[in-house]
């Protein structure tokens, strides 16, 4: 029986010639992640093994970008702490304030993962690196501390699901799009602990900004592991950014799908993410007359450099409406001052936007963009639960950055369409 790129990368990685959906396995892996939540309590189990190493100093990565910068006492000390741990640890990849970017930009920018990587993170967006042929997996930080204390974990081998990509996207139409539609198609439930995995012509069309946009939210589906298969530009990134060896691995003609999904991206309509799941999504012509207060653009989801020049696509030559407050996220130090060097912040803040260091901040109500009792937001990030983003009565609308642009102009839910009626 054939295997699926998961299921290969796995067997690699568990020493077996092949593995079957449902098997458990323990496997080697090449990076465990953590940020500035997650980690203090995988440091803290990692003390009670009473280990004075880890596994692999240059096999870890951690991120304070949460938080950061430190928003209050709680924050200083949480990142103090992991901080010293990993200076006693010797732990290379350790980045915070001035080299930090939000960790799931941060790491495949710094050619820290690379195709055929196996990557457990303590953090459900780990999930982003399966747009580089990587076997990644959000874990918690129990499962973190035995990562960085043997190099290994424990799965069970996911099934996967199928979703294959044809015909070319429309002028509006990005990887957030396409990724709102499938999970509003199959539900936040439809891939639980499934591996989805992409392939088809239509890969063709997206970049790798897209892709990592896509990868990052199947855990919205409930999945497993999202993967891509390895092209010319997966490569042509990878060996732009890394040093690394990489391995290659397709999935066999006789692979099991105990589902597959036929997508023709030509179809598709820019899409948001009505409150309170991802799943309740609304193409254009039905987002109605929402009136919103904020609109953010950043997070591991959207905040690369396409996502930039999306937004300052919209925002160039006009302003953002004078009731909106608009929040600008550069993911990463490199992305920032690219943006900065391209006239892009030029734009922004000529739009009347503010833009702000790297970090993950408002995405989960945690600073720098905290909602009131009330107030609406469309943002480019990935959850829009109850009280995601502050008040437990405020509404976040999940979108495109050029959704996203078009909104904050218009002061309302707004495709880019719409915006023939906003004169520049």
């Amino acid at each position: 029986m054939g295997m699926t790129m998961t299921q290969k990368i796995l067997a690699r990685h568990c020493g077996q010639e092949s593995v079957e959906s449902g098997q458990l396995i323990m496997a080697d892996v090449d990076m465990v992640l953590g940020n500035d939540i997650t980690t203090p309590v995988a440091v803290k189990e990692f003390n009670k093994f009473g280990l004075t190493k880890v596994f692999d100093k240059n096999k870890i990565s951690i991120v304070p970008d949460h938080f950061c910068p430190n928003k209050d006492i709680e924050s200083a000390e949480q990142v103090k702490f992991i901080r010293e741990f990993s200076k006693d640890m010797g732990i290379v990849n350790f980045f915070e304030v001035g080299q930090m970017g939000i960790e799931h930009a941060l790491l495949p920018e710094k050619g820290l993962v690379v195709a055929g990587d196996v990557v457990v993170g303590a953090d459900s967006h780990t999930c982003t690196y399966g747009a580089l042929g990587a076997f990644s997996t959000g874990v918690g930080s129990t499962d973190m501390a035995c990562g960085m204390a043997i190099g290994k974990a424990w799965f069970k081998v996911p099934e996967a699901i199928k979703f294959e990509l044809v015909g070319k996207p429309g002028k509006w139409v990005s990887g957030k799009d396409i990724i709102l539609h499938i999970i509003g198609m199959i539900g936040v439930d439809g891939a639980l602990y499934k591996s989805m995995e992409f392939t088809g012509p239509g890969l063709l069309e997206l970049s790798m900004d897209d892709r990592f946009t896509i990868a990052n939210m199947v855990i919205e589906a409930g999945a497993k592991n999202g993967i891509f298969p390895v092209d010319e530009k997966t490569i042509k990134y990878i060996e732009e950014h890394s040093d690394r060896k990489y391995e290659v691995f397709a999935a066999d003609d006789d692979a099991q799908y105990p589902e597959t999904y036929v997508i023709n991206l030509a179809d598709l309509k820019p899409t948001v993410s009505f409150p309170h799941l991802p799943d309740n999504t609304r193409v254009e012509g039905e987002f109605g007359d929402i009136k919103i207060d904020q609109v953010v653009i950043g997070s591991c989801t959207n905040g690369r450099m396409q996502d930039m020049r999306d937004a300052a696509e919209i925002f160039k030559g006009r302003k953002v409406h004078p009731d909106i407050r608009c929040i600008i996220i550069p993911a990463t130090q490199k992305i920032w001052r690219q943006a900065m060097n391209e006239g892009l912040f030029d734009i922004f803040i000529e739009a009347g936007a503010a833009v702000s260091t790297p970090t993950c901040g408002p995405c989960l109500g945690g600073h720098m963009g905290i909602l009131a009792k009330g107030e609406r937001a469309v943002a480019t990030t990935n959850r829009n639960f109850v009280g995601r983003m502050g008040h437990p009565e405020s509404e976040v609308y999940l979108a495109s950055p050029h959704v996203a642009a078009a909104s904050a102009v218009t002061g309302k839910i707004s495709a880019p369409n719409d915006l023939q009626e906003v004169a520049k």
